[in-house]
Formats: structure tokens, C-alpha cells, sequence
């Protein structure tokens, strides 16, 4: 009995997902209401994720959290910047959740992760390599070419010059690709972040905005490095005990991003509206450039094809949290933290659709012998 209650409540759940959705329409265009069309639109996305619990589609019940961590602030926005007299804004406030979402990144990997450079190293130097190359390069292309105002065309970039974080090894794992690759590349990745971001937006962004490099290393060590070593810490001491806080982790960071995603779409609301669609469009072509030119460039230089599709997968999916981080850190988290509120959503869901096209089509060849 409590089963099938429960998949009834899932069934509603989509039931009224369907109907806010149609009922957001019905008053947004045909009886103008707007304060009713937005309730409407703001709890489709929530019931959505709701219903997709008990279908064959969970696993993009947290890609569907996150587009209503847009939704839901556009709508209200004036709800996701304060909470009476808490500014959900201050730096104070964002700085312990990214070390937080990075903490729990850190719970997932260990140091044998960084071992993978010695045992494939030919692998890693070239996904390292495709990395932070082209996603900075083909941002501050595409910021270029759509010609953003400057302080949304430098998240762009940022975007791209940020590493990979933990979502490029969770669609790894579910294409069936080179996961302990995955896990190197994103590993190595947080090492040379403090490093390699400062310096691809000191390069391409500096005219854009004012860009401390020193600063934003320190931030960047900070919010990154700082809560992965803490969380090697933490898997050392903790080995088989602390087994409930350690499932809840993986929770507490994707609830992080949910936060981030959110609070940055409210406080660029207005810019988001005037530009929404070109910055959608942009995100788009960035993610999706990111994997073909990363699958290509590496099948080039002679690794087999499921080497190539990790790569293309950490290539192409970035951190948006740090990105987030460190606008906020820059006190520009409405213009240059825009870009991580649209392409995360976005690189959730090419990604997953990736993922589950390559694990229905696997490679026909055989691992490289120099992978």
C-alpha cells in the first residue's frame, strides 16, 4: 500500500506540473495576470522534479531543480536577494558555500585521484591541455562575436577558464567513459585553477573589467583548494565511520549550486530579460563547441575514442560554482556571475542527453596503449 501511494503522489506531482504549466500560460497570454502566471510558472519545475522521482527521466530531476532555480527568481526576484536582514549577496554569506559545494566535491575524490597523471600521462597533459585552452578561447570568441556588454561578456570568459567540477565525472560515469581519467582531469584541474583562470581573464577579460590577479588567485585558493584539502582530511580520518554525513554531502553541494544559481539570476534579473535569449544562445554554442572540439582535438592527437569522450566531457562542462564565486568576490554578481546562471542549467542537460547517448552507443576500439 505505501507504495502505491507514494507512486500516486509522484503521478500528481506531474499531473499538477502539467497543469501550472498550462496554467502559466492561460494568464501570462491569454487573460493577463501576471502575478498568477508567475506562481504557476515558478512551481511547474518544482512539481516537475517531484514527479520524475518514481520515472525512467530521475536522473534529470536535479537539471530540473536547477531551471527552477531560475524560473523562480525571475518571477519573484525581490525573494532570493534578502531574507529579512540577510543579504543573500554578501560575499560573507557566498564565500562558506562555495567552500562548502567544494568541500563535498573534495569528499568524493581522494589522493590516488592525482596518481592517474603518472599512470596515463599522455591523457591528462592533453585533456589538461584542451581544458584551458578552448573554453576560454571559444568564450571570449563567442562574447565577441555577440558583442555582450563588457562585465557579461568577462563571464563568459570566466566561465570558460574555469576547471571542470564534479558533474563532468558523474556524466562520465554515466556514459560508460574513462571515469578514472575524469576523475584525474577534474582533480588536477582544482590545482591549476588558481593559476590558469587568473591568468586567461587577465588576458582576454582585462580590458572588459578590472581583473586583480593576485586577488583572485587568493580567492580561488581560498574557496577551491582550501575545502579540498580539508576534505582529504576528512576521508582520512573518517574511513568507514560519519556514513549518513557523508551520503548527505553530494546533497549539501548540489543544494549550494541550487543557491548560487538562484540568488545570481535574481540579482541579474533585468539584464538576464534584455539579453536572456543571445545569453542562452551563447551557452549553448560554448558547451557544445566545447565537446566537439575537445573530442576532435584529442582523437587528432591519437587517443581512443572513450578517452575522447571523457575528455570532450571535461572540456565541456565547467564549474559554475567557482565561476559564481568569484564574481561575487568582484562584487559583479548580477553582470559577470550571469553567465554561470544560464550555462549551468544548460550544461546540465547537454550533458546528461550526452551521457546517455554515448552509454547506448559505446566505442568500437580498444584503449591506446599510450592513454
Amino acid at each position: 500500500m505505501a507504495i502505491r501511494k507514494k507512486v500516486s503522489l509522484f503521478q500528481t506531482a506531474l499531473g499538477l506540473s502539467a497543469a501550472c504549466l498550462l496554467a502559466a500560460l492561460l494568464f501570462g497570454l491569454l487573460i493577463p495576470a501576471p502575478t498568477p502566471a508567475k506562481i504557476f510558472a515558478a512551481a511547474c519545475p518544482v512539481l516537475l522534479a517531484v514527479g520524475l522521482s518514481d520515472t525512467p527521466l530521475k536522473g534529470f530531476r536535479y537539471t530540473v531543480l536547477i531551471i527552477a532555480a531560475v524560473t523562480a527568481p525571475l518571477c519573484f526576484p525581490e525573494h532570493f536577494l534578502r531574507i529579512g536582514p540577510v543579504n543573500l549577496q554578501d560575499r560573507r554569506l557566498i564565500l562558506p558555500i562555495v567552500q562548502l559545494v567544494m568541500f563535498g566535491m573534495g569528499t568524493q575524490m581522494s589522493i590516488q585521484d592525482f596518481l592517474g597523471v603518472a599512470k596515463m600521462p599522455k591523457a591528462v597533459i592533453i585533456g589538461t591541455a584542451c581544458q584551458f585552452t578552448i573554453m576560454p578561447l571559444v568564450g571570449f570568441a563567442l562574447a565577441k562575436t555577440f558583442g555582450f556588454p563588457p562585465e557579461i561578456a568577462a563571464g563568459i570568459i570566466l566561465i570558460g577558464s574555469c576547471s571542470s567540477g564534479l558533474a563532468s565525472n558523474v556524466m562520465n560515469y554515466i556514459a560508460g567513459a574513462n571515469l578514472a581519467l575524469s576523475v584525474t582531469l577534474t582533480a588536477l584541474a582544482q590545482l591549476l585553477a588558481p593559476l590558469l583562470t587568473p591568468l586567461w581573464m587577465k588576458l582576454l577579460a582585462g580590458e572588459m573589467v578590472h581583473i586583480q590577479f593576485l586577488k583572485m588567485m587568493q580567492e580561488i585558493i581560498l574557496m577551491v583548494l582550501l575545502p579540498i584539502a580539508a576534505a582529504f582530511v576528512y576521508n582520512a580520518v573518517r574511513k568507514e565511520r560519519w556514513h549518513r554525513l557523508h551520503r548527505l554531502m553530494p546533497i549539501l553541494s548540489m543544494a549550494g549550486i541550487l543557491y548560487f544559481t538562484a540568488v545570481t539570476t535574481a540579482a541579474g534579473r533585468d539584464h538576464l530579460l534584455n539579453i536572456g535569449i543571445l545569453l542562452f544562445a551563447a551557452a549553448a554554442l560554448h558547451n557544445t563547441l566545447g565537446y566537439f572540439l575537445g573530442y576532435w582535438a584529442t582523437r587528432l592527437c591519437g587517443l581512443d575514442k572513450n578517452s575522447c569522450r571523457t575528455i570532450a566531457i571535461e572540456v565541456g562542462l565547467q564549474n559554475g560554482g567557482m565561476a559564481s564565486g568569484l564574481a561575487a568576490a568582484m562584487g559583479k554578481l548580477a553582470t559577470v556571475g550571469l553567465a554561470a546562471a544560464v550555462f549551468s542549467p544548460w550544461m546540465n542537460v547537454s550533458g546528461s542527453i550526452l551521457a546517455n547517448y554515448w552509454r547506448k552507443h559505446p566505442p568500437n576500439d580498444t584503449p591506446s596503449a599510450s592513454g
